[in-house]
């Protein structure tokens, strides 16, 4: 009976890993199945512990060696599944001095910057990052 529990709370795992979207619960929710493994086959609740353990720990290191677990390190500014303005195309009829300007965006007056190294002509910009209520453009 003791090895249901183990099935049971991978199961659980499994759901909320489906809610979160890491594989992180996942490996200890397949932790927990080599667990209810090791009670069907009758070993002692502390062996089926350290079994669950091991392999669930086993599993996340694996995990961090695929590109599944690595860390991505991105900034918001620059991220386009943070900032949807990321990508988008606007035009600039002219630069000031500083290599700014104000356009319409989304319906409102925008700051816009030049990114360092380009020319600060008239045309059409791509958003490459946002800082604050600046839009820092590139040219398309």
């Amino acid at each position: 009976m003791s090895h249901y529990i183990w099935f049971v709370a991978a199961v659980v795992l499994v759901i909320v890993e489906l809610a979160t979207g890491t594989f992180y619960l996942l490996m200890v929710a397949l932790g927990l199945v080599a667990g209810g493994v090791g009670a069907w086959f009758g070993l002692e609740p502390g062996a089926q512990t350290l079994l669950a353990a091991l392999v669930a720990i086993a599993l996340i290191a694996a995990l961090r060696r695929t590109r599944f677990g690595r860390l991505r390190r991105s900034t918001a500014a620059t991220d386009p599944d943070v900032n949807l303005d990321i990508g988008q195309v606007l035009e600039v009829p002219a630069w000031d001095a500083y290599r700014r300007a104000r356009v319409p965006y989304r319906g409102a007056d925008w700051t816009v910057e030049l990114a360092p190294d380009y020319a600060a002509a008239p045309g059409r910009f791509r958003i490459v990052a946002v800082q604050g209520c600046t839009l820092i453009v590139s040219p398309c």
